[in-house]
């Protein structure tokens, strides 16, 4: 499969799937929780539909769904394990119940899956033709900005913007990975591994501003790494 080829209607279904997307959780979220097995249905429906899109169009490729590679030249991504451990930093905190253990795990596999084959997949790669840089600098912008909504569903404006700004560091993170190492995966189960383990994270004012910094530091490290020493 040829890297630059030109995907039917890409603009409109990328367009479509990232509107598609926020109205769906935005609406489970505001009427039924993230830990909810209706929001689990919801967010599998449209993962499902996804997937089918990709295979059907033998699009696995164009969008990194294959093995992952060049394992050395990543440091053997170690930078990953720590960011996917930083909500345990300060503890585990197992409060809430079995089922809404459950449903909130799978709520993010498929979240963690849908936002990297959106954002840095149909996004990147509908933009990586024309410039690259730009394409890095927006899908890395529009990752993070859109953790804004979350002011609508009734989270703090400080916690959302630092989230905002953790999101556009990893954005740049996995972007990178994904553009330098040409697969998905290790930025799918990252993304999957974090938002997983928030549910067990404990929160005080290390988790709130400091854990952030740290978060912050190690992917702008990690992905200057990758992009001076990966070819």
């Amino acid at each position: 499969m040829e890297v630059n080829r030109k995907i039917k209607y890409e603009t409109l279904i990328t367009i479509l799937s990232i509107v598609i997307y926020v109205i769906v959780n935005s609406y489970c979220m505001n009427n039924f929780g993230m830990n909810s097995y209706k929001t689990v249905i919801c967010n599998l429906v449209l993962l499902v539909t996804i997937l089918i899109y990709v295979i059907k169009n033998k699009l696995c490729e164009y969008y990194g769904l294959v093995k992952i590679t060049k394992y050395k030249e990543f440091l053997f991504y170690i930078p990953l394990f720590i960011i996917m451990s930083i909500n345990l930093w300060n503890g585990i905190n197992i409060s809430n119940t079995k089922e809404e253990i459950i449903a909130h795990i799978f709520t993010m596999i498929c979240v963690g899956f849908l936002e990297e084959i959106i954002f840095r997949g149909f996004l990147f790669k509908m933009m990586e033709n024309d410039n690259v840089k730009k394409a890095i600098i927006v899908t890395s912008l529009t990752f993070g900005l859109g953790h804004i909504v979350n002011l609508f569903n009734g989270a703090d404006l400080v916690p959302t913007l630092i989230q905002i700004c953790c999101a556009i560091t990893i954005g740049f993170l996995f972007v990178t990975i994904f553009q330098k190492g040409k697969s998905l995966i290790p930025c799918i189960i990252a993304h999957i591994v974090i938002n997983s383990t928030s549910i067990f994270g404990i929160e005080n004012k290390i988790s709130v501003y400091i854990v952030p910094i740290i978060l912050v530091i190690v992917s702008i490290s990690y992905s200057l790494y990758i992009r001076k020493n990966v070819k």
